[in-house]
């Protein structure tokens, strides 16, 4: 940090001025293995002179110990800061840093190279405004260019610098430059980049990084320091129609009720007028407070809390908006969704979307179409695995409010959320609303679940029998609607085999059709319930979220979830119809028990296990427990 020393030394307050009022550019590098991502970065560090003097005494004994370039420094370990790449060469996650120049202050994304890692470069690319993908000069356009390409172009960036590394191992040959281009600008004509900046360097040598090449005076372009200067990246957040979701209704005493958030785009004033469009309800600004006091105006980027002229009701997760412009408000929506995790993607199946602060049960409903993200040709497929994007509708459990992706970064993303490991398992980027879905309301009908269960005098309710194929399930299940008919109970069983002959026709045996069985017959049963009956379903239903699913559907106490707990060698012993047997002989797949897991339940209502008691004891017991 040398030629910021006597600045420092001379006047701490002007060079911390300086520093605060220099624009920030946050931008990715991308591209294939061994492309030199890491080298150019630890070469615009190296250059920058923004490594201190520990770091130093470390980079030069990591590169004698783990370095790649003999005994001169290898730059690639200034990012590679996990043990498991600088054992391999290789980045695996993605790694930040910040440096600056006398003209800008950089956040740069360095993510990996390897397809394994394609989520963690969705992840870098999220939040930068400029991406440059290097290209091996060597090797040329790979399929990983070709990925990387979509994904930036998928994520919103506009801007884009290809980077031909290593020139130097080609003789600094300008037609082999010159075909990289061309063949670069015919695979990216419809992916809507605004501006492709082509630079041919060495990154491992300083060419055309910091400082102009003497062995390419052929390029009369700038070097990559110079462009990342000098982009302009079209920021216009501050020209959209105003946007904050509600982080935190602050009320800490009866004399003040604020709202706290970060504004996505738009500006606002006192006096301005918002709108909850959850409610519809309206208002105007009164004041708009910070820490630092009051604003007479605040902008996109900036943290504040809005006080309003009226007590309107609005909670977390609701947004504040212009009336003027309204976002689009629905629980429906087409999305381009990126899968994360290793579990795959299984339409029909319940998890967390989060958008900003707004959290709420979705599913996909519709995997529409994948996208081959190596040919960015569209393909047919009924799962999504890790690293695979596809177009899809996606249903909340509740209406939310947001703006296409492609007009509104801040407000058109969203994360799923596995809801019950936590984890992050998908992200996507909303096209837009289903309008057709707007025009479904529920419709009012005067007779409702209360008054059918009154006149057939019971409360109802589904007893969900799960277990292992053979466990018992349709038999115990059948004695008790037998039972619950001769006490003048109003009944309904659904078994797994005979809905499969006309509902749930057309679904096999996958997991993804598994969930969609089970999704189904819950919204079923959840239409006898409020017919007023007492439904008994016998399905093995072997996923815990598909069970929880549909005890959510249902009031407290609905749900009575009875678990015949059947050893799998007692239920494999009877194999009732020689399931089990052709399972082990590879010729039945996807089947629960052997190649298919079967989760138990973690809290059942109910345990029986048919090994131990005959069929018609423990419908019985169940009877007597549940009816008294």
């Amino acid at each position: 940090m040398a030629h910021q020393s006597t600045l420092i030394a001379e006047n701490i307050h002007s060079y911390l001025k300086v520093q605060e009022e220099k624009d920030m550019l946050r931008f990715i590098t991308c591209g294939s293995v061994d492309d030199g991502k890491s080298t150019l970065i630890g070469r615009l560090l190296w250059d920058s002179r923004l490594i201190f003097e520990d770091q130093l005494a470390a980079l030069k004994a990591d590169s004698k110990k783990v370095g790649t370039q003999g005994d001169d420094i290898d730059y690639a370990l200034l990012l590679d800061g996990l043990q498991a790449e600088r054992e391999q060469g290789i980045t695996i996650d993605v790694a930040y840093r910040f440096f600056s120049t006398d003209k800008r202050k950089f956040i740069v994304a360095d993510t990996p190279g390897h397809e394994q890692y394609t989520r963690n470069m969705v992840t870098g690319a999220s939040t930068a405004g400029v991406a440059v993908i290097l290209i091996d000069a060597r090797k040329g356009v790979l399929t990983q260019t070709k990925r990387h390409s979509f994904l930036v172009s998928l994520v919103g960036i506009r801007n884009v610098a290809v980077a031909v590394n290593k020139m130097d191992l080609v003789g600094y040959d300008e037609e082999r430059f010159n075909a990289i281009c061309r063949e670069y600008a015919e695979l990216t004509r419809d992916l809507g980049f605004e501006e492709i900046v082509y630079l041919p360097l060495s990154a491992l040598k300083g060419e055309n990084v910091f400082d102009t090449s003497v062995n390419m005076p052929w390029f009369q372009g700038p070097t990559l320091l110079h462009y990342l200067e000098s982009v302009q990246v079209a920021d216009r957040s501050s020209d959209r129609p105003f946007r904050m979701r509600v982080q935190l209704v602050n009320r800490p005493n009866l004399d003040f009720r604020g709202f706290c958030g970060t504004i996505a785009s738009g500006t606002v004033r006192p006096g301005d007028e918002v709108l909850v469009p959850s409610s519809g309800q309206g208002s105007r600004v009164a004041r708009i407070v910070t820490m630092n006091g009051d604003l007479e105006e605040a902008g996109a980027g900036q943290s504040i809390t809005l006080c309003l002229e009226d007590e309107i009701d609005i909670s977390r997760g609701d947004m504040l908006t212009t009336p003027y412009a309204r976002p689009s408000h629905a629980d429906q929506f087409e999305a381009k969704l990126v899968w994360m995790h290793e579990e795959p993607l299984l339409p029909g199946r319940s998890y967390l979307l989060k958008a900003g602060s707004a959290t709420a049960p979705a599913q996909v409903t519709e995997l529409k179409r994948k996208v081959n993200v190596n040919t960015l040709q569209y393909e047919p497929g009924k799962t999504l695995e890790m690293n695979e994007v596809a177009i899809c509708n996606i249903s909340i459990t509740r209406a939310i409010s947001f703006d296409p992706y492609q007009e509104n970064r801040h407000t058109g993303n969203f994360i799923l959320i596995d809801r019950f490991t936590n984890a992050t398992v998908g992200a996507g980027m909303i096209d837009f609303p289903l309008r057709r879905a707007t025009n479904v309301h529920w419709q009012s009908i005067d007779i409702d679940k209360q008054s059918r269960a009154s006149l057939k005098g019971q409360k109802p309710r589904v007893l969900w029998f799960t277990g292992l194929s053979g466990a018992g399930k349709s038999t115990i299940a059948n004695l008790v609607e037998k039972k619950l008919h001769s006490m003048g109970k109003h009944t309904y069983l659904l078994d797994g085999d005979n809905v499969r002959h006309g509902l749930n026709r057309d679904l096999g045996f996958t997991d993804a059709d598994r969930v969609e069985n089970i999704r189904r017959i819950a919204e079923t049963a959840k239409l006898f319930v409020d017919a007023g009956l007492v439904v008994l379903t016998a399905f093995i239903s072997p996923f815990r979220s598909e069970r929880s699913m549909a005890r959510e559907l249902l009031e407290d106490g609905e749900f009575i979830e009875i678990f015949v707990d059947t050893p799998l060698a007692v239920c494999e012993e009877r194999d009732p119809k020689g399931l089990y047997r052709k399972a082990r002989a590879g010729e039945l797949k996807n089947f629960t028990g052997i190649d298919s897991e079967y989760e138990p339940p973690e809290h059942p209502d109910i345990v029986v296990d048919s090994s131990s008691a005959s069929a018609e004891e423990l419908a019985e017991q169940i009877v007597r427990e549940l009816f008294g």
